[in-house]
């Protein structure tokens, strides 16, 4: 799929470094319990927050760190109230960014980001300004050791995937996002091992700068990643080299 660009690997990759400060279990926190409170604490009548707890245990999160969270946004323990919320702009060279925020503080948290983007020559635009040029989709991640890529393939469609594909040392299978929890379901019953499932924006089409701007994106995207309220940050950038 187009959607896969050189700076998913990035992301990829820049994942452990993530993990070990600690942000990675602060956002599924985060996530975890703003699901439960719009839906309720009990996984299978929530279907976002049983893949929010996947998720959580895709990262090795403690059961009872789990546990908490969920109890916090279901108000059975006291904890901060969390809100969700996108925005979106354009990056040095014109790539299109858009942000998915958990936070407790939107006017800090828009000021935060407002002044990174201009920082690196961008602009932070109005609702839609980008979110036209991506596309919502299920992505299920499984480490590619010795599966046969042909059954795997066939295991995934009769899973009810919309697509495959093998990128560096991993099978990605697409899906619809409402189907995403049934879909990894289905191949974990069959053996396979699922390294982790995230619904995301995917670019439709891909957008390449030049190598001066490419490394200003990759910084602008770095410093957006590791801000406290992002949840998730998805660009068309299409790094040069």
């Amino acid at each position: 799929m187009s959607g896969h660009s050189k700076w998913s690997t990035i992301k990829r990759k820049k994942a452990a470094v993530d993990a070990k400060r600690g942000k990675i279990f602060t956002t599924l926190i985060k996530e975890i319990t703003i699901t439960a409170r719009a839906g309720g604490g009990d996984p299978d009548s929530n279907p976002r927050l049983r893949h929010a707890i996947s998720s959580a245990r895709d990262a090795n999160m403690p059961q009872d760190n789990i546990k908490k969270a969920i109890m916090k946004g279901t108000g059975e323990l006291p904890g901060t109230t969390y809100e969700e919320c996108t925005y979106e702009g354009f990056g040095p060279g014109g790539v299109a960014i858009f942000m998915e925020v958990l936070t407790d503080n939107k006017n800090r948290t828009v000021a935060d980001i407002r002044h990174l983007i201009t920082k690196y020559g961008g602009n932070l635009g109005e609702n839609g300004s980008v979110a036209w040029m991506f596309d919502k989709k299920g992505q299920i991640i499984l480490t590619r050791d010795n599966q046969d890529k042909d059954t795997l393939f066939e295991a995934a469609i009769d899973a009810g995937a919309e697509d495959f594909e093998a990128v560096d040392n991993a099978f990605i299978v697409t899906t619809d996002p409402a189907e995403i929890m049934s879909v990894r379901s289905a191949l974990e019953n069959k053996g396979y091992y699922v390294e982790s499932s995230k619904v995301e924006m995917l670019p439709k089409n891909l957008h390449k700068i030049d190598d001066e701007k490419s490394k200003k994106a990759i910084s602008l995207l770095d410093e957006i990643e590791d801000h406290n309220d992002i949840k998730s940050v998805y660009t068309n950038f299409e790094p040069a080299g």
